[in-house]
């Protein structure tokens, strides 16, 4: 049976509650035989506690606001470390490392890289840590090393940046944002814990709750009422203010953006399934302890004014719903008049993989498409998107909320692997920004990524065809401007009229037309997807399909403006 020490490098009393949830393992993992909480003590008086086989290592955290982890503080305790005092070392250390960004895919996992968000201070601490904790094991390989990424942790009676959102009567948050979070119970992190001791797991593993929700749908239950303000006066704040009162800017970016992760890893591995939504989370946290809490009952009501589950990634139908109904019928009926065919195309209730044509550098055509396909199918497609979709505000809160998702394979595996649709342009964002003259002749397909997420999920291929896209910004002229590029993260700055001294599509009539589809799972099987010459030959075939459609339907238009291309 095993025998741990949970160890935290602060004051007693400001870990009080994670004495409470961790220092009672034994009352969770059946498998252990006995479980001390140890704070404040020297660095000998840890490593001399006999008959002992693991140690969870709690990091000091600065006492300002920015509560980051005090490296000279882990660098002596790594240093005190003395060769079999302990089989295992559990360290835990934050999901906050991986940063937040545009960038992230959202349910991020172990493999994500964590240099791209190292510009966060939060992030660069965090890794810093790590890093300390890491190298300083190197010397002792009979030692299990275990590092461990929870979510935002959650416990009452302690206050940080996020978790104070949480507690005041108003909150200052960013508009035109409201990222999906996650929020962790205390208990699954005892859990998680319990789970890598029992099964002397060493790695680096996420911890995530059952489910994620969203920036304003945690204010609401909690009772806090939101003041959505631009960000740039937010950071003159966090400035000019003293750092001891003021939250830094970094702690903005993890309110602006997505940064949840997987803890699928951690379940593989040791079976631990988190019992604890996010929600969950936030009322034990405002209730505290005690069951006769008088916020109880009111925390009950306004849960139940929720759904019960969240989109992983954001979408929300009620919202996309509301624009079908205003916004995007009069773009379809009236502004760009739609006429399409080949929807029967789409499978009813399974996978497939859609490839497209984007046009008109704006993400318009991608937009009308998701919504035309749920109004007529009742799918809600998950369009792979460009970072630069959900680097500014209010177009993040409206891209992530009718389905996009960030462009990757880990996100398309994640939709696929439900039997869902997604959606992507083969030719990447350089086809989005193509001059008007040969518009409609495709460029290269990039490195045929959706052939090999289509083969990986066997999924079919189904091809799509917009002819009218193309002229809602006709672009004649770009200019590569760094510092535009550096901004917008486009790959350059066109000239479309009425672009840039209008920012409002030209109307135009548009065609669109859904291809047979191409059953290449039914052909191939899922290692055929590391064959290059196969997945060559699938994007080719696509390819050509595509063009040869367009051909069709820019033969039969007559007009820009009206007219039919379809025969029947």
């Amino acid at each position: 049976m095993a025998k741990v020490i949970i160890y935290s490098a602060g004051e007693k009393t400001d870990e009080i509650e994670h004495a409470k949830y961790l220092v009672h393992l034994v009352s969770i993992g059946p498998s252990f035989e006995q479980s001390h909480y140890l704070s404040g003590l020297g660095y000998s008086d840890v490593f001399d506690q006999a008959d002992m086989d693991t140690l969870v290592y709690l990091p000091l955290l600065s006492r300002d606001a920015v509560q980051v982890p005090d490296l000279d503080e882990a660098k002596g305790f790594i240093d005190h470390w003395k060769p079999g005092a302990y089989r295992q070392l559990i360290i835990v250390s934050s999901a906050a490392i991986y940063g937040s960004r545009p960038h992230n895919p959202g349910l991020m996992d172990e493999s994500q890289s964590l240099t791209p968000g190292q510009s966060n201070r939060l992030a660069r601490a965090w890794k810093d840590f790590e890093g300390i904790c890491t190298r300083g094991m190197e010397e002792y390989p009979d030692s299990i090393v275990t590092i461990l990424r929870p979510s935002h942790v959650l416990i009452p009676g302690k206050r940080d940046y996020l978790g104070g959102l949480l507690t005041k009567r108003w909150a200052f948050t960013l508009a035109g944002h409201d990222p999906s979070l996650q929020w962790l119970h205390p208990e699954d992190l005892a859990g998680a814990v319990v789970g890598v001791a029992e099964h002397q797991c060493g790695g680096v593993f996420n911890i995530s709750p059952a489910g994620v929700t969203t920036l304003r749908a945690s204010l609401r239950l909690a009772g806090t009422y939101r003041i959505p303000t631009p960000r740039w006066p937010q950071r003159i704040l966090r400035w000019i203010g003293p750092q001891t009162h003021v939250s830094p800017i970094d702690h903005l970016e993890y309110i602006r953006y997505n940064w949840t992760v997987s803890s699928g890893k951690l379940t593989e591995e040791t079976g631990f399934i988190p019992k604890k939504s996010s929600f969950d989370a936030i009322v034990h946290f405002l209730n505290g302890p005690s069951e006769e809490s008088p916020l109880k009952k009111r925390l009950a009501l306004r849960k139940q004014a929720f759904p019960a589950t969240f989109d992983d990634f954001g979408l929300d139908k009620k919202y996309l719903a509301a624009y079908s109904r205003t916004l995007l019928k009069f773009m379809e009926d009236f502004y760009w008049r739609f006429e399409c065919r080949g929807l029967e195309h789409i499978p009813v209730d399974s996978r497939a993989m859609l490839a497209g044509v984007h046009r008109g550098f704006m993400p318009l055509d991608g937009v009308m498409t998701m919504h035309l396909i749920a109004k007529e199918t009742g799918r809600h497609p998950r369009f792979l998107i460009h970072p630069t979709l959900l680097k500014f505000p209010f177009q993040f809160n409206f891209m992530t909320k009718i389905g996009g998702i960030i462009a990757c394979q880990q996100n398309a595996d994640h939709v696929l692997e439900k039997d869902g649709l997604v959606g992507f342009y083969p030719e990447g964002i350089q086809g989005a920004f193509r001059y008007y003259k040969g518009v409609y002749e495709l460029g290269k397909f990039g490195r045929n990524e959706f052939v090999r997420m289509a083969l990986r999920n066997r999924a079919p291929i189904v091809p799509f065809v917009t002819v009218g896209n193309a002229e809602i910004f006709p672009i004649f002229g770009k200019i590569k401007w760094q510092w535009w590029m550096r901004f917008s993260l486009w790959p350059v700055f066109p000239f479309a009229p009425p672009f840039p001294f209008l920012p409002v599509p030209l109307p135009s009539k548009w065609h669109i037309r859904f291809l047979e589809p191409i059953h290449i799972e039914k052909e191939y099987p899922p290692e055929a997807a590391n064959d290059h010459k196969i997945v060559r030959a699938i994007s080719d075939e696509v390819r050509s399909r595509m063009q040869v459609a367009i051909n069709e339907m820019l033969a039969e238009r007559k007009h820009i403006f009206w007219g039919s291309v379809f025969k029947d």
